[in-house]
């Protein structure tokens, strides 16, 4: 299958875990990242393939990704296959961080076809006092699945649901 024109929604503002995380995902599917703030929803006509990106802050996706779904209308693309993509201190908490994210891009048209998580550095609250989780993450190893998460999208078809998760667990 030849690789899908893909637009990714990036939110990463504080250590840029995410943003590296994407990087490594976009190079495996040769999409485009930007901010969601600066990307009007015209421009999803020239997509195939929508991902939606960011740290997770206070339990919850960045308030950029919800604010540029709202301003979509309900079912304004049909269909349109996206992904979601995190990093946390608590990976193995994402189901229940996606899942208001997933809710609403399904509401505006999107069908959620792969979910990535895994492993960022985390300075929390209290956290910065010990120095933060994961300091080292996402490392190479994290950076692997991500690439093969990608890849996962690139061969599925379009009703397999990709999940590749790299809880603390795995590594």
């Amino acid at each position: 299958m030849a690789k899908r024109r893909c637009l990714t929604l990036l939110k990463s503002p504080h250590h840029g875990n995410t943003a590296k995380v994407t990087r490594a995902i976009a190079d495996v599917l040769g999409a485009d990242v930007v901010a969601p703030e600066e990307t009007p929803c015209t421009r999803l006509a020239d997509y195939e393939l929508v991902g939606l990106a960011s740290g997770v802050y206070y339990g919850r996706m960045h308030e950029a990704l919800f604010a540029w779904l709202h301003g979509l209308p309900d079912d304004h693309v049909p269909a349109m296959p996206a992904f979601i993509v995190s990093t946390s201190g608590l990976p193995f908490l994402a189901k229940l961080w996606h899942a208001p994210l997933r809710r609403l891009a399904a509401r505006k048209g999107f069908r959620v076809v792969g979910e990535f998580d895994c492993r960022g550095f985390d300075t929390w609250g209290p956290l910065w006092l010990a120095g933060g989780l994961n300091r080292s993450h996402p490392d190479a190893r994290d950076l692997a699945r991500a690439k093969r998460f990608a890849a996962a999208l690139v061969s599925s078809e379009e009703t397999t649901t990709a999940r590749v998760a790299c809880a603390a667990g795995n590594g």
